[in-house]
């Protein structure tokens, strides 16, 4: 994971916002990474003649700077310096700008979610900086606990074009790390009783081609020395990849997402979205 040399962090102070940061502290200090920490509060709506104009700035910004110097501390007790950015407006838009302007390689969000409503939205702001940058994200779960090594990846993908991203980034961490690597392709089944033999003979079909897509990944990953697990599984796709990745005991779950323009960037691959919705490891998105 060495080519992570800049790393940004999107930090609002919950409890999944310090794991994520301090979870990209390690990896920072695995690979002597550049941080940047941002943290984004919404525009004053209220009276500004009411606060008067030597106030405006503590009360615009006071929040926000509470959070980076919190930043701050956790970073400085995980033995790693950071530099911090204090913006105003919506989340999504300022992580990807900062992004952009600092050609990071990688931005690193936390996810809440413990219920099924909550797992299944993911988070408002997670979902739409996946949809709306072009740089990879890596979204870690709340009660994660990273073991400082990337020593297994579950590389999940449904044989497309823009699998690709994600096959390559998979590869070249496992190499890098010498991570153990399995591929999943999912097979959704939605058989319809009036039609059961129709399904039967339509399942199978896509058993078949599934098969082809983690074989193919399986040649290409042998060509680069890298010994492959492949499965192919039957169900909701968010679903049997979260559950291998936990049977397995992954480190993470990479994945590509679908969708660059208009609304298919706010809403993002639902698949996808599930997937980090309901992982127990974290979830790297590559684009």
């Amino acid at each position: 994971m060495s080519r992570y040399k800049k790393i940004l962090v999107a930090y609002d102070g919950s409890e999944t916002a310090k794991n994520a940061l301090v979870f990209s502290a390690k990896l920072a200090k695995q690979d002597n990474s550049w941080i940047k920490v941002l943290a984004v509060v919404p525009p004053y709506d209220g009276d500004l003649d009411l606060i008067g104009i030597s106030n405006i700035k503590e009360t615009i910004e006071g929040p926000g700077e509470e959070l980076l110097a919190e930043a701050r501390e956790i970073s400085q007790n995980e033995g790693v310096h950071i530099l911090t950015n204090l913006a105003q407006g919506e989340p999504y838009e300022h992580i990807s700008s900062v992004a952009d302007d600092e050609n990071c390689d990688l931005i690193v969000m936390g996810r809440q979610g413990v219920d099924h409503f909550e797992r299944e939205l993911m988070g408002n702001v997670t979902a739409r900086v996946i949809g709306y940058t072009e740089r990879n994200i890596l979204v870690v779960p709340e009660n994660f606990t990273w073991n400082d090594k990337w020593d297994s990846i579950l590389v999940a993908t449904d044989g497309s074009s823009n699998s690709e991203a994600a096959y390559d980034e998979a590869l070249q961490i496992a190499q890098k790390c010498s991570a153990r690597i399995a591929v999943i392709s999912a097979v959704k089944t939605d058989v319809n009783n009036e039609a059961v033999a129709f399904a039967q003979a339509a399942v199978s079909a896509l058993e078949r081609k599934a098969q082809n897509v983690v074989n193919k990944f399986k040649e290409r990953a042998a060509e680069m020395g890298i010994h492959v697990e492949t499965f192919v599984r039957l169900g909701e796709p968010h679903q049997v990849i979260t559950d291998l990745a936990t049977q397995l005991g992954m480190t993470a779950i990479v994945m590509s997402t679908h969708g660059k323009t208009g609304i298919k960037r706010l809403l993002m691959g639902s698949v996808t979205q599930r997937t980090i919705g309901y992982a127990e490891c974290p979830v790297l998105v590559v684009h």
